[in-house]
């Protein structure tokens, strides 16, 4: 019974098989094929070994590719039949599960890598033999008087017999002769070639200095020179080769004849064309790809400074869903078809589209008008998005966000004028998506400056750079201070001291809120403490800390509160943890969970921004709460004498069912004193504001306490 190889040994020996079949036909060599095999199964183990190393080596291929040619192998065609197995069965006989991917786009590298390891390794091949007729020329002229017949001899089988093409021609351009390697290159008859002179040998690409230096030499000036040049064939088809042309002078040095030696390079040049297509072209939609791009964009950006341009940047919305939902194939389809619609808006000179990678695209265009251009490109393509995408039977909608970024030549980099057009991007999405959005210099400084704390957060922690200020808690009854916020700030280098709004959300984000969080909640009760200490006889003062909704979902919440009060000997009783109302909207009893556990131990649960998380009134019997901070929005319209009925009402009836429930309520934001004596009457306990203080360092609360304690 028979089946595929299973050990990586025997893969590998099957993709050496496969590729000595390939090239066999097309070496000149006395081995077997089955000897072949034998000298390409080291070079299939290096290319092996090179696929999944962890870094990419291109001199492992380099070393293939010449091995290539010391094996014999050197017929172009041999080249090409190897890149075509290794791109086939490489992967699949030595790559592993899970990197097809990334292993496919390795094994392009290591092919153009082999190409050039051929290539380098032919050349040198060619210079010996070109050495080796040179020397035979000289040979033959310098002994013509004593061995003429032996020296032609010797001469005529270099000439005839060499690998590439070799011709003579004199000084007025008239060619002489032609070995059969050079007529098999231009695929005519012997006639044909000799027919013709060498001035006629031009090709629209020859670079400027061909004719130049072919001059030169003529003229006796030079000895040789070496260039790329392509000729035309009898059938039309260009002709690509690497080409040397040597001065031969007489016994006494005067110019005589020229010899020409011709490397064909032509299928060399096509495979470079293809892997460079393959470099610069997205596999799966065959659009430029991030490099192609890069390259035009930073042409464009340099441009003179008559020049501008206009970039889209495209991102489509909700593209994972499709993904998730009707998997990675339908996904693909929808890219292409997405691609194919693209392709159509940007038709006009200097305009070009790319795919950047995954559900991102990009529109160029470049002139002197694209301030309006941009925008009716922008338009153009959210008008071929409208018409739904029919794939397996189902109509999906596409929708996509899009960044414009458009300006003159000269200001920005590439790497700039992108990051500008996918902040701006975002920006369009966050807005709702299925629009777009021009470049706002302002808004790219805020996003920018907002990654820039986002980086920087880790390092501010271990730094130290954060500190805690602390707003007293009034008794509204007696006046007497009942305790503090605490409220975290950062002191940034650049940026000076930050409140909580800048950097919190990023925190959240970032998850670095659980570990900024425990610091904040130990120096707190650290400082309640303290309090503790210096008032002793005026009764203790509780400390609030604000607990985010990431931290509600830590394991550790429970037993770090535990922890710190433990470690730094303060009662549960003296610690209030604030949730916002928003975070506890819907919260199943696993969520409850940490927060009854923290209630039951003694310490209380404030629902913080009260009244504005539209919650239901009922819900307030199912949570772990014992105080509610009423939200300044309600309190704002009791600054004044009279105070708005409207508000009264509401307040006192909040403040009523409040009470009903056992729960105290604590207002925000007292900025006056008739504020504060209206919220009084109504029955509220404790109030915070500026009315009273506003947040500072820790002695200013001792100090108030000082004051409230001596009346």
């Amino acid at each position: 019974m028979t089946g595929e190889p299973d050990g990586p040994e025997d893969r590998l020996r099957r993709f050496a098989t496969i590729w000595s079949r390939a090239v066999f036909p097309v070496t000149s060599t006395s081995l077997t094929r089955p000897e072949l095999e034998q000298q390409l199964l080291p070079l299939a183990r290096r290319l092996s070994d090179a696929l999944k190393a962890r870094t990419f080596d291109a001199a492992a291929g380099q070393a293939v590719g010449a091995a290539l040619v010391a094996a014999h192998c050197t017929d172009p065609e041999a080249l090409s039949r190897s890149l075509d197995c290794v791109d086939a069965y490489l992967v699949l006989y030595c790559g592993e599960d899970g990197l097809q991917e990334a292993l496919r786009t390795r094994s392009a590298r290591l092919q153009h890598a082999m190409a050039a390891g051929f290539a380098g390794a032919l050349r040198e091949r060619t210079l010996a033999e070109q050495e080796a007729i040179s020397q035979a020329a000289l040979n033959a002229r310098s002994t013509v008087a004593e061995a003429l017949h032996a020296s032609e001899a010797r001469f005529r089988a270099v000439f005839e017999g060499a690998a590439i093409g070799i011709g003579i021609a004199d000084l007025e351009g008239n060619i002489l002769q032609v070995n059969g390697a050079l007529l098999r290159m231009f695929g005519g008859s012997e006639q044909g070639v000799r027919g013709r002179k060498v001035p006629e040998w031009t090709h629209p690409e020859d670079a400027p200095q061909v004719w130049r230096l072919y001059e030169e030499l003529v003229r006796g000036e030079r000895e040789h020179y070496h260039v790329e040049k392509a000729f035309y064939r009898p059938d039309g088809t260009a002709l690509w080769t690497n080409l040397t042309v040597s001065l031969l002078r007489d016994a006494d040095g005067r110019p005589q004849y020229q010899l020409a030696l011709m490397e064909d390079t032509t299928e060399r040049r096509l495979l470079n064309l293809r892997l460079r297509y393959e470099a610069t072209h997205d596999a799966l939609t065959g659009l430029p790809n991030r490099t192609l791009f890069f390259e035009r964009l930073e042409k464009a950006v340099s441009g003179g400074n008559d020049q501008r341009f206009g970039l889209c940047y495209l991102d489509l919305d909700g593209f994972k869903t499709i993904n998730d939902s009707l998997g990675h194939a339908a996904g693909d389809r929808l890219l292409v078809e997405v691609a194919d619609r693209l392709q159509s808006c940007a038709t006009a000179p200097g305009e070009m589209v790319a795919r950047l990678g995954g559900d991102e695209f990009v529109a160029l265009t470049t002139g002197p008008d694209t301030e309006r251009e941009v925008d009716a490109l922008a338009d153009r393509i959210m008008n071929a998005l409208v018409t739904p995408v029919r794939i397996d039977g189902r109509e999906l909608t596409v929708r996509g966000s899009i960044g414009i970024v458009e300006g003159p030549a000269g200001e920005r980099g590439p790497a700039e004028v992108l990051r500008s057009a996918d902040i701006t991007m975002y920006r369009a999405k966050s807005a709702g998506g299925n629009r777009f959005e021009l470049a706002d210099p302002e808004a790219d400084a805020r996003a920018i400056t907002r990654h820039g704390l986002t980086t920087a957060l880790p390092a501010a922690l271990d730094r130290g750079e954060f500190f805690i200020e602390y707003q007293p808690l009034v008794h509204l009854g007696d006046g007497s201070v009942h305790g503090a916020e605490a409220l975290v700030r950062w002191l940034h280098p650049q940026h000076g001291v930050l409140g909580p709004d800048r950097f919190i959300p990023l925190a959240e984000h970032t998850g670095l809120i659980v570990p900024l969080g425990r610091w904040v909640l130990e120096q707190s009760v650290r400082q309640a403490c303290q309090w503790q200490e210096r008032h002793a006889d005026s009764g203790p003062l509780r400390i609030n800390v604000n607990l985010s909704p990431c931290q509600l979902t830590h394991p550790g919440l429970v037993q770090d509160t535990v922890d710190i009060l433990e470690r730094e000997g303060l009662d549960a009783e003296a610690l209030c943890l604030e949730v916002t109302e928003s975070a506890l909207i819907g919260a199943d009893d696993d969520l409850l969970k940490p927060l009854r556990r923290l209630a039951e131990m003694g310490v209380d649960i404030a629902l913080d921004d009260f009244g504005t998380g539209y919650s239901n009134l009922a819900n307030l019997r199912r949570l772990p709460v014992s105080i509610l901070k009423l939200d300044r929005s309600f309190t704002q319209g009791m600054q004044q004498f009279p105070a708005d009925p409207v508000d009264l009402k509401i307040v006192e009836g909040i403040v009523s069912l409040a009470h009903s429930l056992d729960l105290a309520v604590t207002v925000e934001g007292v900025e006056t004193g008739a504020q504060a004596e209206q919220l009084r009457i109504l029955g509220c306990d404790t109030a915070q504001g500026w009315y009273y203080a506003r947040p500072g360092p820790p002695d200013r609360l001792h100090e108030l306490a000082l004051v409230d304690a001596t009346g």
